[in-house]
C-alpha cells in the first residue's frame, strides 16, 4: 500500500475494530492493514464477491442490499462484541457494501486477527454467517 494511501486510511478510521456499511467499494487490503498487531499469529480473511450465475443457473445482472447504514452498522458491531465475548478476539474488522453491487464486485470482507489460526478460522466463519442472516442481498436476474 502506497505511504498516502496509508496516510488516508488511518486518517479516516482510527486503528482497531471498524464495522463499516457502505455505497462505495470495499478495499480488502486497507481492512486488513489495520488488524495486524503485534498479539496476532494469524490474520483470516474473507471476501465475499457477486458471482455471475445464481444457484439456479440463472444469470445475475446485478445485487442490491437495501438495509440503511445504521442499522446495518449496528448488527455488524453487534457482531464483532459476540466474536469477542466467544473467542477473546479484539481485532475483528467487518465490511459489507450497501445499495446496487455488480457482478464480480466485492460484497463483503471480513477480518480476524487473533493468536492462533484456529480461533482466527472459527470467528471468521462466525462472522460470515452471522451477517448472512440480516443482509438483504437482493440478486436482479436477466428475464428468461
Amino acid at each position: 500500500m502506497s505511504p498516502l494511501k496509508r496516510r488516508l486510511w488511518k486518517s479516516l478510521f482510527r486503528m482497531g475494530n471498524m464495522f463499516e456499511a457502505t455505497e462505495r467499494p470495499i478495499h480488502p487490503e486497507l481492512v486488513v492493514s489495520r488488524l495486524r498487531g503485534d498479539g496476532s499469529g494469524a490474520t483470516v480473511t474473507f471476501i465475499g464477491s457477486l458471482r455471475g450465475t445464481s444457484s439456479d443457473g440463472s444469470t445475475v445482472l446485478h445485487a442490491n442490499c437495501d438495509l440503511d447504514r445504521e442499522t446495518a452498522e449496528q448488527q455488524l458491531r453487534g457482531i464483532g462484541e459476540a466474536i469477542r465475548e466467544r473467542w477473546g478476539i479484539e481485532d475483528v474488522s467487518i465490511n459489507h457494501r450497501l445499495g446496487r453491487i455488480e457482478v464480480g464486485g466485492i460484497i463483503a470482507v471480513v477480518a480476524v486477527a487473533a493468536p492462533h489460526r484456529q480461533e482466527a478460522f472459527e470467528a471468521c466463519q462466525y462472522a460470515i454467517d452471522r451477517f448472512k442472516e440480516f443482509m438483504p442481498l437482493r440478486e436482479v436476474l436477466e428475464a428468461r
